[in-house]
């Protein structure tokens, strides 16, 4: 799915000394022949960042199959492309309803008095949100005030009214649902745990599987950069970094979402670049990578138009730059650089 397009690279010392001259610090450099004549470049001073351009896709997240809860025949169902709110129906088996409530825990067992736990809390909130149990308090506990709160409601969607709930009632999702996909129609019999629906979440997210060796540069809470088909930009925030690679026949990769801020359209799902920044460096004098020589007692420098090699010591490697500091050194000077 992915394809890096290199913009910063950061280069080890062995691989700057592979490319360097071996030198000795102050010593006047040999008068180049006629046939290699150096080249030179200038000593610049502005803002150098890492950063590398990546692929991802726009799309929603917390994708998941929806399954029956009752057993029966499907007599409605929510079509691909629509979306559920709370207290909403998703579909109805025998003409009743499921209902959308959001939380992250699943009606696994029938909640009723005498039950306690996070589900019931859960279920409560729900009920407050939609208008119910005015005299009903939202804890772990299921009161009579509780059951008071769920016949109200199971009146209201033409449920039997019993005042305990299961998961022929309601579906818990975490938050409002978006219908990718139907994988059952109208009419069929269905029974608990027949999948009905693929949804996803309303939230947009965009999803990079990132090569393990760029992982450096996705920090959660991280600005980006990304660009829409069309060439319109947005920002937004790293918002997940995985934390288990996933490996595949050509490639070790990691899970990474990006929360984009401002409207992106009518757009579903869509492939965008993003630009990942994982340092900067503000203000600094830099040189292109090749200007850096290797000196023969350690370290580097880089020589001067004048023939004089000036010692300095690298910092960030990044877009064909390093980052360099030494006495002597200053903004417009003219370094060699190997001829083109």
């Amino acid at each position: 799915m992915r394809r890096a397009i290199l913009a910063g690279a950061v280069l080890s010392a062995a691989a700057v000394a592979a490319l360097a001259v071996t030198l000795g610090a102050g010593e006047p450099a040999a008068a180049p022949s006629p046939s290699a004549a150096p080249s030179y470049a200038e000593v610049t001073r502005g803002d150098l960042a890492d950063s590398e351009t990546v692929e991802g896709m726009l799309a929603y997240a917390d994708e998941r199959v929806l399954r029956a809860g009752p057993s029966g025949t499907l007599t409605a169902i929510k079509a691909k492309g629509t979306s559920v709110k709370r207290g909403q129906t998703l579909y109805t088996v025998d003409r009743r309803p499921v209902t959308l409530f959001y939380g992250k825990i699943p009606i696994y067992r029938e909640l009723s008095v005498g039950v306690n736990g996070a589900d019931v809390a859960q279920l409560e909130r729900n009920l407050k949100a939609l208008g119910y149990g005015t005299g009903m308090t939202v804890d772990d506990q299921f009161t009579t005030a509780t059951a008071a709160a769920v016949a109200g409601w199971q009146a209201d969607r033409n449920l039997p009214v019993t005042g305990a709930v299961d998961a022929a009632q309601a579906a818990v999702l975490p938050g409002q649902a978006w219908v990718k996909q139907t994988k059952a129609q109208v009419g069929d019999p269905v029974s608990a745990g027949t999948e009905l629906l693929v949804v996803r979440s309303t939230r947009r997210v965009v999803a990079i599987d990132l090569d393990i060796a760029d992982q450096h540069l996705a920090r959660k809470g991280a600005e980006v950069e990304m660009e829409l088909p069309g060439g319109a930009r947005l920002k937004g925030t790293i918002s997940k970094v995985g934390v288990v690679a996933e490996v595949s026949e050509d490639s070790v990769t990691v899970d990474v979402e990006v929360a984009p801020r401002g409207s992106t359209g009518a757009l579903r799902e869509v492939p965008v670049t993003v630009d990942l920044r994982s340092d900067t460096r503000e203000d600094v004098l830099s040189v292109p990578v090749e200007a850096l020589l290797a000196l023969r007692e350690g370290g580097y420098g880089v020589r001067t138009q004048q023939g004089v090699v000036i010692t300095v010591t690298p910092g960030l490697f990044a877009g064909g730059r390093v980052e360099v500091t030494g006495a002597g050194l200053s903004e417009g000077m003219k370094v060699e650089v190997p001829a083109s």
